[in-house]
């Protein structure tokens, strides 16, 4: 996750679908936890307090008052199941920074991506109405179906969602990668995951995922049978024929 924040890049990072910024002048902000559902479902992801959003998408930094009572109150929420069911996070994932002409205070969030197992996580005591997924820049509660969808993928693991820890991404064929993108951009014209860079799209299908061994990404078993290279395939599918 710390490849998604630095301060270096300030200047250059918008809001995404891994980014999230908030003013927090008056306190922890409550869709604070709509963002952090939202990343624990999806891919994981970064929210900045102490920044604001400008109208043309760039980055002020307002700074926080009181940083102290701010981070205790963020710990005393996100421990409380009344208000989150689970919290994913470890003192090393909520940094304090100084930054901008007044060395601004900013408290730096990293949400890591939940286990298949963990989902879903969300927020209020409420399952149904209190779980959040990220398009793009924003937090859309999720249906009955996908909330369902992720209590039956607690219990369900089917062979083709085996990471293949020893083999790089870039191993996967990228020339079939992007025929079948084109094809399925054609079928869904303006589609979210359009914007996605091919690790993030690949991840979002089901093709790659974040291997438990090195924190990396690296193809599924379901992504080498659709976009591996054949010698590639049958050294880990021998049967492949």
């Amino acid at each position: 996750m710390r490849q998604e924040f630095s301060l270096a890049k300030f200047d250059e990072y918008r809001e995404d679908n891994r980014r999230e910024v908030k003013k927090a002048n008056g306190g922890l902000p409550n869709s604070l936890w709509d963002t952090y559902s939202s990343f624990a479902n999806c891919y994981g992801g970064v929210i900045i307090l102490g920044v604001k959003e400008e109208k043309d998408g760039s980055w002020r930094t307002t700074g926080l008052k009181n940083e102290a009572k701010l981070r205790k109150d963020f710990w005393d929420t996100i421990n409380n199941p009344k208000k989150v069911n689970l919290n994913l996070l470890t003192d090393d994932d909520v940094e304090t920074y100084l930054y901008g002409p007044n060395d601004d205070i900013i408290m730096v969030i990293y949400v890591p991506m939940a286990k298949r197992e963990q989902k879903p996580i969300y927020i209020n005591n409420d399952i149904f109405n209190g779980t959040f997924r990220r398009n793009y820049e924003g937090d859309y509660h999720c249906t009955r179906l996908q909330v369902k969808a992720m209590l039956r993928d607690q219990t369900e693991r089917t062979m083709d969602m085996e990471i293949l820890d020893k083999v790089s991404i870039e191993d996967l064929n990228y020339d079939t990668i992007h025929g079948y993108r084109n094809s399925h951009r054609t079928l869904k014209e303006g589609h979210p995951f359009e914007r996605l860079g091919d690790p993030e799209y690949l991840r979002s299908i089901g093709a790659a995922a974040v291997s438990e061994e090195d924190g990396q990404l690296h193809p599924t078993a379901a992504g080498m049978l659709m976009f591996g290279n054949e010698y590639d395939i049958v050294r880990h599918f021998p049967e492949y024929f």
